[in-house]
């Protein structure tokens, strides 16, 4: 393993032992945490999409989605996918919420709407769920509980195939 690497893995897992403690930080000591992830995001290369994606999340996780979705909206343009699909697929996710909250659903809608083709992996439900959300707020809650309920289908212990035709037919009343 190179230098590099033990860098990454060793800056990723204090990233993730800091986001451990975001409990222990009420409401009113907010700033504190995210200056511990600034700390963290100053050690990164300026250009890395990595930096604008923590700050993003920290925003956002202490209830500031208007300065969370530019931070998103960086890290995606500085190419987060390509580092991180996984991480990608999150700040697509989380910037679809934060746009739904500042009243930008529409868009939340246009960046989420081809996740549900991507491969698929353990964020499909959230893909859903914040897809959901984002329809609802446009009015279009049919659709937006044909995905919920397409999503807890493949859960539940009896009934998936009668819950995915409900989920279909909320959306194609002919099937």
């Amino acid at each position: 393993m190179c230098e590099s690497a033990r860098v990454n893995e060793n800056w990723e897992n204090r990233v993730t032992a800091a986001w451990a403690t975001f409990d222990d930080y009420p409401e009113e000591r907010a700033h504190e945490f995210r200056a511990l992830i600034d700390a963290l995001v100053a050690e990164l290369p300026e250009d890395s999409p990595l930096g604008p994606f923590e700050q993003a999340c920290a925003w956002d996780s202490t209830g500031h989605s208007d300065k969370a979705v530019p931070l998103y909206r960086e890290a995606l343009a500085r190419g987060l996918s390509e580092v991180s699909r996984y991480k990608g697929r999150r700040a697509k996710i989380q910037l679809s919420s934060s746009l739904r909250n500042i009243g930008e659903a529409e868009e939340g809608v246009k960046l989420l709407t081809p996740e549900l083709l991507a491969p698929s992996d353990e964020l499909d439900d959230a893909v859903r769920a914040a897809l959901a959300l984002c329809l609802s707020s446009l009015g279009r809650d049919r659709e937006g509980l044909s995905l919920v309920l397409g999503a807890l289908a493949a859960h539940l212990p009896r009934y998936q195939r009668s819950m995915a035709n409900y989920a279909r037919a909320l959306v194609d009343p002919e099937d």
